[in-house]
């Protein structure tokens, strides 16, 4: 029985020897984040299809649900109706003036014959101007008929690319029926159910990016001498019971103003009452969890 209490109470040494190292190394603590987006309905209307669960994991732009859409494919439907019925009023300019056309053509024949018929003293000049006059008034009649065939036509394309740019917008409208994530990650939260109505900025889902995590933590002024941007560091996730998981993480964010230290964080140095946040970023394996705490060794690496 006595070598069994020896046993415990060297057991426990070694163990409170072990902490005590460990809190030595440790330059700075703070708690595990992640990007979280609460992603809201860009339509009105009834959620016809909804293949969601808290838990699951989607990928950015991949549909997760649907918003009902039939007024707006009628809609749609009813503007290309419209474009096509509009297109029809186009004139072909070759066609609508191919009557004067084909008498200036006319014309100057007849004008070409006049003229043999004068070297010849067959004609009269009268007749050269009659007909130069009438080839004159057939082309101020063409110019003015193919003006407001090009002005008709106008007004046409330019209704045409108002429908078109209404098609547009009614396309837009129909893609945002669509419910996607806008990153990868995993759902963390669902507000909305299959059969249920909805609104825009009516929020549907929470989606957490858990995979790529930052753990934010704050450190004293005398510790920014030893870190830099791009630092690599050792993260120590607390499991809890003596627990940990060593994870490699990337300095990406220090604070250029400092703040009075945060009642649930701790620093190295408790006697410090201004202190500076910095961000490690991290690829999570999956067992750190958002808010969990974690520690930071700084390591020998020096700031340049």
């Amino acid at each position: 029985m006595k070598q069994k209490s020896l046993f415990l109470a060297a057991a426990l040494v070694l163990l409170l020897c072990a902490c005590r190292h460990k809190n030595e190394l440790i330059d700075a603590s703070g708690t595990f984040e992640a990007t979280e987006v609460v992603v809201s309905s860009e339509a009105n209307g009834k959620i016809i299809e909804y293949n969601l669960h808290e838990g699951d994991k989607v990928i950015a732009g991949l549909p997760v649900g649907l918003i009902d859409t039939i007024q707006l494919s009628l809609t749609r439907k009813q503007l290309v109706a419209s474009v096509n019925a509009v297109e029809s009023r186009t004139q072909d300019p070759s066609k609508q003036t191919g009557q004067i056309r084909t008498q200036i053509s006319t014309q100057k024949r007849e004008r070409e014959r006049v003229k043999r018929l004068l070297a010849a003293d067959a004609a009269n000049a009268k007749q050269l101007d009659d007909i130069n006059a009438a080839i004159a008034m057939l082309e101020r009649q063409l110019a003015a008929a193919e003006a407001n065939i090009s002005q008709g036509n106008l007004a046409v394309a330019a209704e045409i690319t108002s429908l078109w740019t209404q098609v547009a917008q009614v396309d837009d409208q129909l893609r945002k029926c669509y419910i996607t994530s806008p990153i990868n990650g995993t759902i963390l939260a669902k507000y909305a159910e299959a059969g249920e109505l909805t609104g825009i900025g009516k929020p549907l889902f929470k989606v957490a990016d858990i995979e790529n995590m930052t753990l934010r933590a704050y450190i004293t002024a005398s510790q920014l001498t030893k870190i830099k941007l791009g630092q690599k560091v050792t993260i120590l996730a607390d499991y809890g019971e003596g627990g940990y998981r060593n994870y490699e993480g990337t300095i990406t964010w220090i604070s250029d103003k400092s703040e009075f230290t945060p009642k649930t964080i701790q620093t190295r140095d408790e006697r410090a009452n201004l202190v500076y946040a910095i961000k490690v970023s991290f690829i999570n394996d999956g067992y750190v969890k958002i808010g969990m705490y974690g520690d930071i060794i700084f390591g020998n690496e020096k700031s340049e």
